[in-house]
C-alpha cells in the first residue's frame, strides 16, 4: 500500500511541476510590470490554474497519508533496532597531563642563562 501511494505521489509531484512550468508567467514575481494579477478583476480562473490547485491538494494528501503510514511503521521501533547493532559502551576520556608533559624534551633540563 505505502508504495502504491508512493509511486502515484511522485508521478503527482511530476505533473504539478509539469502544468506550473505550463502556465504563463505574468511578470509580476521579481517586482516588473503586470498591473492587476491575482487581484485583478479577472475571476475565472483558467484551466491550468484548477489543474495546479488539483494537483496541489492531491499531492499535500499523499504527503499527509504517507507520513501517517511511516508514523504507524516507526511506532516504538529505533534506527539501532532495526540494524541489530548494540550500542558502543561509553569509555571513560584520558587523564589530563600535567604542564610539565606538555613540554618538549629538553626544555625542563636547560637553564636559562645568567645575565652578569
Amino acid at each position: 500500500m505505502e508504495n502504491i501511494v508512493l509511486v502515484v505521489h511522485l508521478i503527482l509531484a511530476l505533473c504539478l511541476i509539469g502544468v506550473v512550468l505550463l502556465q504563463r508567467s505574468e511578470g509580476g514575481g521579481l517586482g516588473m510590470g503586470g498591473a492587476g494579477g491575482a487581484v485583478s478583476s479577472r475571476g475565472v480562473a483558467t484551466a491550468l490554474t484548477k489543474l495546479t490547485w488539483a494537483f496541489a491538494v492531491c499531492f499535500i494528501g499523499t504527503s499527509i497519508f504517507l507520513t501517517v503510514i511511516a508514523a504507524q511503521n516507526s511506532v516504538g521501533t529505533s534506527v539501532v533496532d532495526r540494524i541489530g547493532v548494540t550500542p558502543a559502551e561509553t569509555e571513560t576520556a584520558p587523564a589530563t597531563p600535567s604542564g610539565a608533559d606538555l613540554l618538549p624534551p629538553g626544555a625542563t633540563d636547560a637553564t636559562p642563562p645568567r645575565a652578569d
